[in-house]
C-alpha cells in the first residue's frame, strides 16, 4: 500500500499529537488509529502500524522518566516479562477472533476509572500503602493488561495507571512513568507478532514514529514539571472520551 507525501505528513502530525497525549495520560490511539484508518488501510494493518509508531513514543517517554530517576528497571523485570507474554498472547488471539465483546464492557470500566481518578484521595504525587505484592502485581496486572493491550488496546494507559496507584501505592507521576514502561513492553511484543504476520505498513509507521518521539518528549517534560495538576484532569478526560467514543461506535 502506497501513501502520498501529503498524507504521510498529516500522519506525522497525528503521531506528534498522539505521542504528546499518550506520554501524559494515555489514549493517544484515539488520534493515531482513526488517522491510519482514514487512509483506507484495513483495520488489522492500522492496529499493527499503530503499534509501530506508538512503540517509539512509549520508548521515548520511558527513557526520559528513567533518566530522571523515576523508574528502577531492576525492580520491574517480572512485570516487564509478564506484560510481554500477555501482550504476545493477546496479539495472536486478536488475529483469530472478534474483539467486539470487549467494546461493550470497556466503557463501564473506563467510567469507573475516571470517577476513581477524580474523587480518590490517593491521587497525589506521593506514594501510599501497597495493596498487592510485587509478584502478584506482575502476574495479575502485567499479564492481564498486557493481554488486553495486544488484543484490543483502547484505555491501556488508564488500566496501568489505575493499577499502579490503587494497588501498587505509587504517586501519580511515578505511576505515569511506570505505565509508559509497561506500555512500551506491550507495544513491542504486539509489534513483533504483527510484523511476523506481515501486517505493518512501515512507511506510515516510521513517519508517525518521528512525530511520536517529539510529542512524547514534550509531554514527558510536562509530567515532571506539572505533576498531578496536569495528569489527573487529562486521565479523567481521556478515560471519558474513550468511553464516549466506544458507546457512540456501538449505538450510532
Amino acid at each position: 500500500m502506497e501513501l502520498d507525501l501529503s498524507i504521510l505528513m498529516l500522519l506525522g502530525l497525528a503521531g506528534f499529537a498522539a505521542g504528546f497525549v499518550d506520554s501524559i495520560a494515555g489514549g493517544g490511539g484515539l488520534i493515531s488509529i482513526p488517522a491510519l484508518l482514514a487512509t483506507g488501510m484495513p483495520p488489522t494493518m492500522a492496529l499493527a502500524t499503530n503499534k509501530l509508531q506508538s512503540s517509539f513514543g512509549a520508548f521515548t517517554a520511558t527513557l526520559f522518566f528513567w533518566r530522571k530517576g523515576l523508574i528502577k528497571l531492576s525492580t520491574m523485570k517480572l512485570p516487564i516479562f509478564c506484560t510481554f507474554i500477555g501482550s504476545a498472547l493477546g496479539t495472536l488471539l486478536v488475529q483469530r477472533v472478534d474483539s467486539g465483546f470487549l467494546s461493550q464492557l470497556l466503557p463501564f470500566l473506563l467510567m469507573a476509572f475516571a470517577i476513581y481518578f477524580l474523587l480518590s484521595p490517593r491521587i497525589t504525587n506521593d506514594d501510599s500503602e501497597r495493596r498487592l505484592s510485587h509478584s502478584a502485581f506482575a502476574l495479575l496486572i502485567g499479564t492481564s493488561v498486557g493481554f488486553y493491550d495486544g488484543f484490543f488496546g483502547p484505555g491501556t494507559g488508564s488500566f496501568f495507571a489505575f493499577a499502579f496507584v490503587a494497588l501498587a501505592g505509587f504517586g501519580l507521576v511515578k505511576a505515569t512513568a511506570h505505565t509508559k514502561l509497561l506500555n512500551f513492553t506491550s507495544n513491542l511484543a504486539s509489534l513483533l507478532f504483527f510484523t511476523f504476520a506481515g501486517q505493518v505498513l512501515w512507511s506510515a509507521g516510521l513517519v508517525m514514529a518521528a512525530g511520536q518521539i517529539l510529542g512524547a518528549r514534550l509531554g514527558s517534560t510536562l509530567v515532571i514539571s506539572q505533576g498531578t495538576r496536569l495528569i489527573k484532569p487529562l486521565l479523567v478526560s481521556v478515560s471519558m472520551i474513550i468511553c464516549a467514543r466506544l458507546i457512540w461506535q456501538q449505538y450510532a
